[in-house]
């Protein structure tokens, strides 16, 4: 099969989870004989191979301001739909010059037609799509739905028609169950499940000549624990239960979280901040020295990836209240590292029956839960036991083989049978 298959989004870049994502497909589907091209607001992919067209991010001015206005009011002024029309003039455009540079054979809007962060957008791939019936994979991460931020707006005529659209040429994919049922339920769109993965047939790199002083660099003594918080600090990642729990361990520990607040602002930071403070924990965010790619600070310091970070974590924490799926609990069965898990939805639905051991709360902390992780940092042997059939389970389930089979069938079904890679 040689397609060009097209990735649509605001950002591809760096560490967020849409991102890994477009990656771990790209290379699947590359695998497969397909070629991969890409188009977004900032990118960080081949230029050879890439668009990039600022004003398709998020946190484009006229974006920000445009969002602003559709999530503030439950009327809108005439002149918010003269300037949405505007924008969606501008992108459609964009969108043809991309589709015809790169001939590009398939479409694969990445989350740009689930959330409107930028409504003009998706009203501009949803004509651009019934203009040209070009074959589409509507990937989706996060629906609107999903997030109360959205739900009070003046632009339900747009969400409801582009969020995502009812067109023929698209075959929608989600990440989980409630999100297939809640498709069907409210759009009538039928979807294919295809759950985040992790490259489980391949091992993780370890410690290596340059990541092996990362505990020096953080300042990380060798007889502190290094309990790892691998994702972004919003409030829907929970981070005060793994306070609680790093403070009721009463070992000498470090708290490292990895990633920096993102889009939804510092506000929440601040509190992490203060009450990890007030438990006497030893927190460090280490986003400046954590960052997509190894490299050089402006003022000298080496710059690690999380990749670097994960075979040096004693224990992971992932106490998240709602995920779409969950990319750090992935990645931490691929490092094999004991976890902590909250019985967050998705995870009690479609993770958790496949039978992973983890150290599970429901939303708070007990005495229990010390107990377990403490038996745990004792217990070298019972760790390696868990964790290597955590990582068998990932292997089973949660594999790039997983989603090659998945994105076989639905190429398939837009161009006809595609023979399997030998």
């Amino acid at each position: 099969m040689d397609k060009n298959i097209g990735f649509v989004s605001f950002r591809i870049a760096g560490t967020d989870g849409v991102s890994l994502e477009i990656a771990k497909w790209a290379k699947v589907l590359e695998g497969m004989g397909n070629t991969c091209y890409y188009l977004a607001g900032e990118v960080d992919t081949d230029p050879a191979c890439s668009m990039q067209e600022d004003c398709l991010h998020f946190q484009f001015p006229a974006t920000r301001e445009l969002y602003q206005q559709c999530f503030s009011r439950v009327a809108r002024p005439r002149e918010l739909t003269d300037s949405l029309h505007h924008w969606r003039d501008i992108y459609k455009d964009i969108l043809f010059k991309f589709v015809k540079k790169f001939n590009i054979d398939v479409l694969v809007p990445q989350n740009a037609i689930t959330i409107p962060l930028n409504v003009s957008l998706g009203m501009a791939i949803t004509e651009f799509i019934a203009e040209t019936n070009i074959p589409t994979i509507a990937h989706h991460h996060d629906f609107f739905w999903e997030r109360k931020r959205f739900l009070t707006n003046c632009v339900w005529d747009y969400i409801n028609s582009c969020y995502p659209p009812h067109l023929t040429s698209v075959h929608h994919v989600v990440i989980n169950t409630s999100g297939q049922n809640q498709l069907a339920l409210r759009t009538g769109c039928s979807s294919t499940l295809i759950p985040n993965v992790m490259d489980f047939e391949n091992a993780p790199p370890g410690i290596d000549d340059y990541n092996h002083d990362i505990r020096q660099a953080l300042g990380i003594d060798e007889d502190e624990l290094l309990i790892l918080q691998p994702t972004r600090v919003v409030q829907r990642k929970g981070i005060e239960h793994a306070l609680e729990m790093v403070a009721r361990l009463k070992r000498k520990a470090v708290f490292v979280i990895s990633h920096a607040s993102g889009d939804e602002g510092f506000e929440y930071e601040q509190r992490v901040r203060d009450y990890a403070d007030m438990l006497g924990v030893h927190s460090i965010f280490v986003d400046e020295i954590i960052q997509d790619k190894r490299g050089t600070t402006k003022d000298g310091r080496k710059i690690y990836t999380l990749e670097d970070i994960y075979p040096h974590a004693d224990f992971v924490t992932y106490p998240s209240l709602i995920e779409g799926f969950g990319n750090a609990f992935l990645e931490t069965l691929w490092f094999r590292k004991p976890i902590l898990v909250n019985n967050y939805s998705i995870y009690s639905t479609d993770i958790k029956p496949k039978g992973f051991k983890v150290v599970e709360i429901d939303d708070f902390i007990t005495s229990d839960t010390i107990r377990q992780v403490e038996h745990l940092l004792d217990n070298p042997d019972i760790v390696k036991e868990m964790t290597d059939t955590n990582y068998r389970l990932g292997l089973e389930y949660y594999s790039y083989r997983t989603v090659e089979q998945k994105l076989r069938t639905i190429l398939g079904n837009f161009f006809g049978r595609i023979s399997a890679c030998t």
